[in-house]
Order: structure tokens, then C-alpha cells, then sequence
């Protein structure tokens, strides 16, 4: 099962290679080792498709002070900020997120939270990235 996990997973990766945009997060001063990506794509319905991918992320537990969860925000169009979804672990070394949202958004960001279902981001911001208009 894991395997076939990381199949769809690698699967996916390579679809949103092939058109979309993808950022990279800058490198936090709270997370240093982790290098994070985000892609996002256009469905044909015009939903936008979201894959954050985060390698060495250190575990949210291990933070201090300590949170339940790594939660994905975006910042919409009408400058509302959104909980897309909480970063899952895979595996050791690699979290993902996937979600389809059915809005325009700029910016995205990653927060340690004690709730993964937060309304609002209270928690201590890992990093940020703009995708450009």
C-alpha cells in the first residue's frame, strides 16, 4: 500500500512537471533543513491543483514550543486567507499536501499549528513564497 502511495505520488509529481508553475519556499529560519515545494496547475475546469511537497521537514512535535500540525494557507484573490489542508507525513524524510481549490490565490504559506483545523493562522509561520501575477 505504501508503495503504491509513493507511485501516485511520483506520478503526480511528474504531471505537474509538465505544465503549471512551481515555486520553491525560501528556507526558514524555524525549519532550515527542510526544502519545500509547491506546484499548482489549472484544471480544465479551472480549479487550481496544489501539491506542497516538503523533504526533511523536522516532525511539528519537535518544534518549540511543540504544535499538532503543519497547515497549508493561501491568500485568495479578495486577500482571505484560507486553510487548504495539513502537510501528511509519507514517509521519515518527505510530507505532502494535495488539494484542488476552486479560487485564485498568489501567495501560499506554511504554519505550525496546534489544530490542523484551524480557521486562522495563529501559529508560528515556517515559510512563504509569492507566485507573481
Amino acid at each position: 500500500m505504501k508503495t503504491f502511495k509513493l507511485i501516485s505520488l511520483m506520478l503526480i509529481f511528474f504531471l505537474f512537471l509538465s505544465c503549471g508553475s512551481t515555486m520553491k519556499f525560501p528556507v526558514s529560519d524555524i525549519t532550515p533543513a527542510a526544502d519545500i515545494i509547491v506546484r499548482k496547475k489549472q484544471d480544465k475546469n479551472g480549479n487550481l491543483m496544489i501539491l506542497v511537497s516538503a523533504r526533511n521537514l523536522a516532525a511539528v512535535e519537535r518544534l518549540n514550543p511543540s504544535k499538532n500540525a503543519y497547515v497549508v494557507w493561501v491568500v485568495t484573490d479578495n486577500s482571505e486567507v484560507r486553510n487548504i489542508g495539513q502537510l501528511k507525513n509519507l514517509n521519515v524524510q518527505t510530507t505532502s499536501l494535495e488539494s484542488i481549490v476552486p479560487f485564485m490565490f498568489w501567495e501560499i504559506f506554511i504554519t505550525a499549528e496546534d489544530y490542523a483545523d484551524a480557521l486562522y493562522p495563529l501559529g508560528t509561520e515556517i515559510s512563504r513564497v509569492r507566485f507573481s501575477k
